[in-house]
């Protein structure tokens, strides 16, 4: 039997009244520990929400290269900790959350007791070194709080942390031989040059302030600290690991390995030394800016003055409680974890990038100062683009408008005159393909979120859009598509290239500037450009306008495409869903097509050179642990069999998540496999951002209160939903109904509440 209400449309219905989901702790429900093994690339320890400091214990230190070739091992560490592993190595400060490519890893501390080793050693012989096998046993990981305890020492080691400031609680043994160590060698995705230099300065016996240098994703970033302890030390001491220079100066006169105040280098490592008593505990604030040293103590001074860890702890986790608040769902256990776990990783990042005073290092390396809004950073934006930053308009409308003038600022320091693409630290890395921070700034503009100069972003995404140097863009600008001759993402960036055009009319249109919208429509169009009917999939196309003659649609290296093959990325047009269906044959052969990505078999061969596709994220061709496949299941939405993307998704939520360390089949990605989580669990998703439309799938709670800025409640209940009862029968909202399967941002916003009646058959 086929849904009466989807099969020809879909009947919404929108009502004030209804009961909000019973109020409850839900810290509980958060799990850090959720995607740290194997793909998912996530880290267990303690932050603030988008905070500066991501503090997280770091499992191993191998380098980025190996005998002058990449080392494939490293991409396991791109966040530092892997589950599997039986040794930490210390705990650093900064962090990325899920990315399949990496940096960071700053100011690495490790407490020890005994003989002094200055070298982390390795997970094979530990015992050389100075780090300490590990047991989850003995490891909590909260929202904000982090507990282990390190074997090798007796030490229990506990974390916790405010927006710019590391706090670490070390409770020692009794010993004479204490040390805490100040790795400033250690990086993740490290190799011999990329700190540039490293500078200390011990200004008493409990403060130590510095800064790093380092050249990695970030060519050009500069990280301030003020380091201090809560007890005085005994002693310290410092070695450097620096290959020898032609010229050192006179520094010899001094005896700079011990207690000396003044060090510089490249790689340099330090030990503060103390004796302790049974139980003692030594803590440790580590403060983080971009702009100077003086700007590290203001934030230590401001936001962590005492030495109450307990009293942090709390005020951490309470502001985790008030964003975990804005949605409160009635479900399972396990859903609750993975729900409430996904809400926690979409609110890291992107992360607070500016001193209490406003002070930041700018993009074009001078110093400014954010004037009325807070400036972020770690723009992840090929991925967050498609749901995060839709997702934030919906729970934290203010935080988006903040990210888009921070984008607003980075365009007018850039050099290239263009706005983020993936940026991070005051530096632009140029990572993947499109220019999606204008389909975020297109969202925020067409569902109305523009407490920033809409008319000078839209100007900013016309310059983004028209940077003729960039990756192509000349001769897609000039031809409609990108020759394969010239990029070996031809097809692909073409297709982002399109849907950011699209997203660009879009919010012209609603700023009335229809000149612009009618330019950007029709390049929105020049994905038609790399269709090549008589394969029905879309393919690499030459600078004389033929068509590639070597082609596989299977295989996901060569063929024009990013991590993905053209069966899959064929269905790229989540700007335009009925002119693809009428590119691919009509309603019938492109559900045929939609059909075939779930069920067929994809052999490893297809995908082994793609470190960012594995088996885990895949099922059958679909691979949603790549985001470009994320809107695919809501196609069917178009089509006259609606219900399989009901059946789908559930799908998908049930294989692709889990409150387990290996609970996502991919990288989260700063948030973004997340926040399809999110939507899809309530029950819509953004396909296309830059509309104010969510198309509808089948909820995975049974209801939902989402507490909005603007004070109203959107409640969302899902009647006799069940593992088997995943088919929509009808939906209403607020009691009306609504030949659609859609829902507009208005209709969210306005408040009100959203049925749907669930069934075990279609």
């Amino acid at each position: 039997m086929r849904n009466p209400c989807f099969l020809p449309l879909l009947i919404l219905s929108l009502s004030v009244s209804g009961q909000t989901p019973a109020q409850e702790d839900l810290l509980p429900y958060v799990k850090p520990i959720i995607g740290t093994q194997r793909m998912g690339h996530t880290y267990p320890g303690a932050s603030a929400p988008f905070g500066a400091v991501q503090l997280s214990p770091d499992t191993d230190t191998i380098p980025y290269e190996q005998n002058g070739k990449y080392n494939p091992d490293v991409y396991k560490y791109c966040a530092g900790y892997q589950y599997d592993d039986k040794t930490i190595v210390g705990f650093s400060h900064t962090h990325f959350s899920g990315t399949g490519h990496s940096d960071l890893g700053d100011f690495l501390l490790m407490p020890t007791v005994g003989e002094l080793k200055l070298n982390p050693g390795t997970a094979a012989q530990s015992h050389s070194g100075f780090r300490s096998a590990f047991s989850h046993a003995t490891e909590t990981a909260e929202a904000d709080y982090y507990k282990v305890k390190l074997e090798d020492y007796n030490i229990w080691a506990e974390l916790t942390a405010t927006t710019r400031v590391g706090f670490h609680q070390y409770t020692f043994p009794a010993s004479d031989q204490a040390h805490i160590i100040l790795d400033l060698v250690s990086g993740i995705y490290n190799y011999d040059d990329k700190n540039v230099w490293t500078y200390v300065r011990v200004v008493n016996d409990t403060l130590v302030t510095g800064y790093r240098q380092t050249s990695g994703w970030a060519r050009t970033r500069t990280v301030y600290f003020a380091m201090t302890f809560s007890r005085p030390f005994n002693g310290y001491g410092s070695r450097k690991y620096d290959r020898r220079t032609a010229y050192h100066g006179f520094w010899g006169h001094f005896d700079e390995r011990h207690n000396f105040p003044d060090l510089a280098g490249r790689q340099l490592r330090m030990h503060f030394d103390f004796k302790t008593q049974e139980g003692e505990k030594v803590k440790v604030k580590f403060a983080l800016s971009s702009v100077s040293t003086d700007g590290a103590l203001l934030n230590l001074r401001t936001e962590a003055p005492g030495w109450d860890f307990d009293a942090v702890r709390r005020q951490g986790q309470d502001a985790w409680r008030k964003e975990l608040n804005k949605v409160r769902i009635d479900a399972s256990v396990a859903d609750k974890q993975s729900f409430y776990t996904s809400i926690y990783h979409a609110f890291i990042n992107p992360t607070v990038y500016m001193d209490v005073d406003g002070g930041y290092r700018g993009l074009d390396q001078l110093n400014h100062t954010a004037n009325g809004f807070v400036n972020y950073t770690t723009f992840s934006l090929w991925d967050t683009h498609r749901a995060l930053h839709p997702l934030f308009n919906i729970l934290q409308p203010a935080r988006n408008a903040d990210m888009i003038r921070s984008m607003l600022a980075h365009y007018e320091q850039s050099a290239e005159h263009m706005l983020p693409i993936w940026s991070n630290s005051a530096n632009e890395n140029w990572c993947m393909s499109g220019y999606h921070s204008v389909a975020v700034i297109a969202d925020a503009i067409v569902k109305g979120n523009t407490p920033f100069d809409a008319n000078k972003a839209l100007d900013a995404c016309i310059a983004t859009s028209s940077r003729r140097s960039f990756e192509g863009l000349g001769s897609y600008i000039d031809n409609g598509y990108i020759p394969a001759e010239e990029d070996g993402t031809s097809v692909f960036t073409t297709l982002e290239y399109a849907y950011d055009d699209w997203c660009i009319a879009q919010a012209a249109k609603k700023l009335g500037r229809m000149d612009v919208y009618a330019a950007y429509s029709k390049r929105a169009e020049n994905y038609k450009n790399v269709w090549d009917p008589s394969v029905g999939y879309m393919r690499p196309r030459l600078k004389d306008g033929s068509f590639r003659k070597d082609f596989d649609v299977l295989s996901t290296n060569g063929q024009g495409f990013i991590e993905g093959n053209a069966w899959n990325y064929s269905l790229y047009v989540p700007h335009d869903p009925p002119a693809l269906i009428a590119l691919s044959g009509g309603n019938k052969r492109f559900v045929q097509h939609l059909d075939s990505l779930f069920t067929m078999d994809l052999p490893d061969k297809f995908f082994a050179e793609t470190e960012d596709i594995t088996r885990d994220g895949i099922i059958g061709n679909y691979v949603h642990g790549n985001e470009p496949s994320h809107h695919v299941a809501y196609l069917y939405d178009w089509t006259d069999q609606p219900w399989k993307t009901q059946e789908r998704v559930r799908m998908i939520l049930r294989k692709q998540y889990g409150p387990a360390p290996d609970g996502l089949g991919g990288n989260d990605d700063c948030g973004q496999m997340s926040a399809w989580y999110i939507f899809t669990a309530l029950g819509f998703y953004p396909v296309a951002p830059g509309s104010d439309q969510y198309w509808l799938g089948s909820p995975a709670v049974n209801s939902a209160a989402l507490q909005l800025e603007n004070g109203k409640t959107f409640t969302i209940e899902a009647r006799d939903q069940s593992d088997k009862n995943v088919y929509v029968k009808r939906v209403t909202l607020n009691g009306q109904p609504l030949n659609r399967r859609y829902l507009t941002h208005q209709e969210i916003m306005d408040g009100g509440k959203l049925v749907f009646y669930m069934s075990g058959r279609h």
